[in-house]
């Protein structure tokens, strides 16, 4: 099927469909390891400039497309963009990553985070994402992301990146009333702007749950899922056909309770091996994933043989083919290439390659 009416690829396996190979993107597709990137990145050392200007995130969100053609091609943003429109700044710093300046420590900062509104704030996100939707029609699927609450809440309490979340989760188990009322305005905020993004033209969406893999399960269950649930409970009743992923890293212990979130396919990392993983999860929810980026030093011949045993453990139909974290700084660029490559012939390799 060609022409206007055809659904891209991606968005196709994403709704469930059975297909001859599994589609493949990468996490953190564009950026560090392309040097098309870094020469921008010298020219607008900036990153929320490099983000929040719609030519310049067209720009980025296209270079890994251009140069692989990925089935899908992934906004280029962060996780904390919206942070600013609920009444929480913040800055990235090059090389030290996130910094929010106050933190998040009171009940009356709390209480001053207020409802976002993505016109006002976040207008450059339309055009983005409406471009991008111009620039790869149906040959690729274009996708949104957010992050989760846990993960910005913790960010916005702990003010910046942390090794051992100590003070979130001092409010989680001395204050958990002001924890939850925090975590319920960012989920409902987020609602709205992952709707947002759909509306605007993203066709499948993760949520970045990063740092809710330093919980255990009972945390998990207490601070972690219910807000997710709460995010797609909301998007699915107004949104019910766009697929949602849920990524969490370090996710091992906590891989059933991420489908019980409501989303449709769950990002496994590479802690997990991907046919546990089906098993753990069952026929009913798919899976993305779950090469670790760090394959891609390896030679050729390596980097083929670990796409096949992992498309191989997937199985047929519900597997979007990934990396089990983001692509690593330093990665060559033809190593990268050679991944998209092999993803995409996977199906005759898995036929001539012997188990």
């Amino acid at each position: 099927m060609t022409g206007t009416t055809q659904v891209p690829y991606l968005l196709r396996a994403a709704r469930g469909e059975v297909l001859d190979r599994p589609p493949v993107w990468m996490m953190r597709q564009a950026g560090r390891y392309m040097k098309v990137y870094r020469d921008l990145r010298d020219k607008y050392p900036s990153f929320r400039e490099r983000s929040e200007n719609p030519d310049l995130a067209i720009d980025i969100s296209l270079q890994p497309f251009r140069a692989f053609k990925p089935d899908g091609v992934i906004m280029f943003s962060d996780i904390l963009t919206p942070l600013p429109g609920m009444g929480i700044p913040f800055d990235i710093v090059e090389s030290k990553g996130p910094s929010i300046e106050p933190a998040i420590r009171t009940q009356a900062q709390v209480d001053a985070i207020h409802t976002l509104e993505p016109d006002t704030s976040l207008p450059f996100i339309r055009t983005i994402l409406q471009t991008l939707r111009q620039e790869v029609g149906n040959e690729a699927t274009v996708l949104g992301f957010v992050g989760a609450p846990w993960t910005l809440a913790a960010y916005a309490i702990e003010g910046k990146s942390s090794k051992n979340y100590a003070v979130i989760k001092q409010m989680a188990f001395s204050e958990p009333a002001m924890l939850h009322q925090l975590l319920g305005k960012i989920a409902d905020n987020i609602a709205i702007y992952l709707r947002y993004q759909i509306d605007c033209g993203a066709q499948v969406v993760q949520m970045f749950d990063s740092w809710a893999g330093n919980l255990s399960p009972m945390d998990y269950d207490t601070f972690a899922m219910p807000y997710q649930k709460r995010i797609v409970d909301q998007v699915k009743a107004t949104h019910p056909d766009t697929p949602i992923i849920l990524y969490i890293s370090g996710s091992a212990g906590i891989l059933e309770r991420m489908a019980m979130s409501g989303v449709d396919i769950v990002s496994v990392d590479w802690t997990v091996d991907m046919a546990d993983a089906r098993r753990r999860l069952g026929s009913k929810v798919m899976v993305q994933g779950n090469m670790d980026p760090g394959v891609l030093f390896g030679s050729k011949p390596f980097i083929r043989d670990r796409i096949l045993d992992t498309v191989r453990k997937a199985g047929k139909g519900g597997h979007i083919l990934n990396l089990g974290h983001g692509i690593l700084p330093g990665t060559p660029e033809d190593n990268a290439a050679y991944f998209f490559e092999t993803g995409k012939n996977v199906t005759e390799l898995l036929e001539a390659v012997p188990v």
